[in-house]
């Protein structure tokens, strides 16, 4: 990446005794879209506030475009807000709420109805101009305060859980929208999300967050299919995951004792280490094709249209699920199946600290 357009350095805030933040740095590249995901109270909301000039870090700086931000107030950093509630004007039509940024700043009179026209086709909205803000459904009233958001060409665009309040058909489709509006347009975007769904669907990387620090910054598929840290592997997507000792090493390759057999995998770990074995249930064979074989107990099939979730017993603090797109026939709780997948398949980390002092 070139040389980030906008870049959050040391940022920490705390209240109190809690601290929310803890020295996140993050790196946004023009036109890219990032997702702050992660569980409620990890920062992600309280980073976007900063951006915003809503909050002010304890220490750290903003820097937007080549220019620092950091105790600017909010109305000069030429930045768009799309809230939860959205904040339209119910007394004002759609255009009249799309037209209010563009007046407030000023734009010369004979460009306002040509820029409201065109965001609100961009949002397809354009036959709903004249109606009542309290006429709309939450879907439509989404769109407007998009439209909003953009028709004054904001450097950059924050979105914080815009999506929350609608239904699941709606949020997907949503979703799609969004992502098509803001490639046409060319805005950098910042979305804080706590839907795992959401991010891997809309967004160029991912930021993972827990506990006010930054897990995890990369591509959708690189968090999902290489997860760095066991919370990442838990938040984004489903996982089985078995506690294990490795009892040996050989390049690159460790044999880990697991309480449901030896399984290997990709890793650098001396003998004695305790670890964790992570595998996506997607990636899990019935029938036990593959480096890795195991026996388990089936103890739950969960019929979810195009897939069944198959759940066995495990030992305690792990976890064992498989994704088939359909049950074997005859298939019920408490047979007892071999389960395979592959060596290259298998992640492995430090066991967490909890774990590994038990």
């Amino acid at each position: 990446m070139t040389a980030a357009f906008l870049d959050i350095t040391g940022a920490s805030k705390s209240f109190g005794s809690a601290t929310v933040l803890d020295g996140v740095d993050l790196a946004v590249g023009q036109a890219e879209f990032i997702s702050l995901l992660g569980p409620s109270g990890c920062g992600k909301t309280t980073l976007l506030r900063i951006v915003a000039g809503l909050m002010t870090p304890d220490t750290g700086k903003v820097v937007l475009d080549g220019e620092e931000i950091t105790r600017r107030p909010p109305h000069r950093r030429d930045i768009g807000v799309v809230f939860q509630n959205y904040a339209l004007f119910p007394h004002l039509t759609v255009a009249e709420n799309v037209a209010f940024g563009l007046k407030a700043r000023g734009a010369p009179k004979d460009t306002i109805a040509p820029t409201v026209s065109r965001f609100l086709s961009l949002v397809q909205m354009s036959a709903f101009a004249d109606r009542s803000i309290k006429a709309l459904s939450g879907g439509q009233q989404q769109r407007v305060a998009v439209a909003r958001a953009l028709a004054v060409g904001p450097k950059l665009l924050l979105l914080d859980e815009p999506f929350s309040a609608l239904d699941r058909k709606l949020r997907e489709a949503m979703q799609i929208d969004l992502r098509r509006i803001l490639r046409e347009v060319g805005t950098t975007a910042i979305f804080v999300t706590h839907d795992q769904d959401e991010a891997l669907t809309m967004s160029d990387r991912i930021a993972v967050m827990y506990r006010g620090r930054i897990e995890q910054l990369d591509t959708p598929a690189e968090i999902y299919h290489r997860p760095t840290t066991p919370f990442a592997l838990d938040f984004v997507g489903l996982s089985s995951r078995l506690p294990g000792t490795v009892v040996s090493e050989d390049q690159g390759t460790v044999a880990v004792e697991t309480p449901a057999g030896t399984v290997r995998a990709p890793g650098n770990f001396i003998p004695g280490s305790k670890v964790l074995v992570g595998v996506r249930p997607e990636r899990i064979m019935l029938g036990g094709s593959g480096e890795n074989v195991i026996q388990a107990k089936l103890t739950d099939a969960v019929f979810q249209g195009a897939r069944v979730q198959l759940h066995f017993e495990a030992p305690e603090g792990g976890r064992l699920m498989v994704e088939a797109h359909e049950a074997p026939a005859g298939l019920a709780p408490g047979s007892t199946l071999s389960l395979g997948w592959r060596e290259a398949d298998t992640l492995l980390y430090p066991a967490p600290a909890e774990e590994a002092a038990a």
